[in-house]
């Protein structure tokens, strides 16, 4: 049990040192892709890099902790993220687009390995507390993602200090970092640095052999509940990404100043990660579903607030923060309610590489809309970026309607 606690505050750790180096580089990322390109739409690109880069190594890094244990797996993701974020250095230094973009790509993998981390939580949980387990990881985020965008001017005048463009200062605390929570996942013992394939409270060596990739697919998709967990995991991180990568991006067309743009970022992470305790007890006491339909009505108000900013003469400070905090909570509803239904309704054998395909998709979808989301902007304002979270909010009702009657017949709101 003592070995349990201490792998748990590791992890919390790594998290910790990851949310700060990926938060420090997320509020400036679209604002240095949009100066060195000299056009708005890449800045969707570039926070799109980084999200693509998650969702292109997330299976990969959870096939490598099915075979060599989480520690491996998380050690190496951060340590990417790491040289991910000297190359965005460079590539600002040599203006050179396609170089920072492949460091933006690399920092990405943080993104995975962070993701990753609330499985290896789930990993050491007792059964019944998967929830409470997965979503204390993930609240260990808050502390670090939200100084991250507070390190913006500060890393700005570093950045100067070091003869950078000011705007690549923030990278070089977001290596730092990344470095850090390397290092903390490389001193995970015992159960979390063996192969994770065993499921709740299981020792891997009695764990079943974990499916392939094609098969475990193709079982998930036949079944609505499964199907479910991961429509709204994936539904979740698109709507975010989609709102957040250009609120920066919009405000300061709005001539908000910098530090306006930090302060909303800030605000927008707490969300993400703040109340993440609550909706790991309420899945464990009520059912992953009850979070995930919980979120479903935070996302709607978000959009109303969206809207009702973008057909304002001018944007609200204040509005632009409510609807970003209520974005940021039910993006914490839906990953941690997903997450809960997702461990809960599959088999053990299947459930590494269900967790590893989830996140590429999650993150294979937010970088879609990221990608989209430059033009969306320059093309029909931020009326449009709303209007897209809707039609992803309106998909996922469609996929929660269809399972609504296996999760009735499952328990009260599929209860993990």
């Amino acid at each position: 049990m003592r070995s349990h606690a201490g792998a748990q505050a590791k992890l919390i750790t790594a998290q910790l040192f990851s949310g700060a180096g990926i938060a420090s580089g997320y509020a400036v990322g679209g604002l240095l892709a949009e100066q060195i390109s000299g056009r708005t739409a890449m800045a969707g690109f570039a926070q799109m890099s980084v999200i693509l880069g998650a969702g292109l190594l997330a299976y990969p890094l959870a096939a490598l902790a099915g075979r060599r244990g989480r520690r491996t797996a998380l050690t190496l993701g951060f340590g990417i993220g790491t040289a991910g974020a000297l190359v965005v250095m460079l590539g600002v230094a040599l203006d050179l687009m396609p170089v920072f973009m492949l460091g933006m790509l690399m920092c990405g993998s943080s993104t995975a390995s962070g993701l990753q981390a609330r499985y290896a939580a789930v990993d050491l949980a007792a059964p019944g507390a998967t929830g409470r387990a997965m979503s204390l990881v993930v609240w260990a985020t808050t502390v670090g993602s939200v100084l991250g965008p507070t390190f913006t001017e500060p890393g700005a005048r570093l950045g100067e200090a070091l003869g950078m463009h000011p705007l690549a200062g923030p990278y070089v605390i977001s290596m730092g970092a990344f470095a850090l929570a390397s290092l903390s996942a490389l001193s995970l013992t015992g159960e979390a640095s063996a192969p994770a394939t065993a499921g709740e409270g299981e020792d891997a060596a009695r764990a079943p052999a974990q499916l392939r990739l094609g098969p475990a697919l193709r079982w998930a998709l036949a079944r609505p509940v499964p199907l479910f967990a991961i429509i709204t995991i994936v539904a979740g991180q698109m709507m975010m990404t989609n709102v957040m990568v250009m609120t920066p991006v919009h405000m300061d067309h709005q001539h908000f100043e910098l530090s306006a743009i930090g302060i909303v970022v800030s605000l927008h992470i707490a969300g993400m990660y703040a109340l993440s305790p609550v909706f790991g007890w309420m899945s464990d006491r009520w059912g992953p579903a009850t979070v995930i339909a919980s979120g479903a009505v935070v996302f709607a108000l978000t959009i109303v607030l969206g809207v009702w900013d973008a057909l304002a003469p001018q944007s609200s400070m204040g509005l632009l923060t409510i609807a970003l905090i209520l974005l940021g909570v039910g993006w914490s509803m839906f990953l941690i309610g997903g997450s809960s239904l997702l461990t809960a309704s599959v088999p053990a054998e299947a459930k590494v590489p269900l967790q590893g395909a989830s996140d590429s998709a999650m993150n294979l979808g937010g970088a879609l809309m990221a990608a989209m989301a430059g033009t969306v902007l320059e093309t029909g304002g931020f009326l449009w970026i709303n209007l897209m979270a809707t039609g992803v909010l309106v998909v996922a009702l469609v996929f929660f309607l269809r399972a609504a009657p296996h999760l009735r017949r499952s328990g009260p709101w599929a209860r993990a």
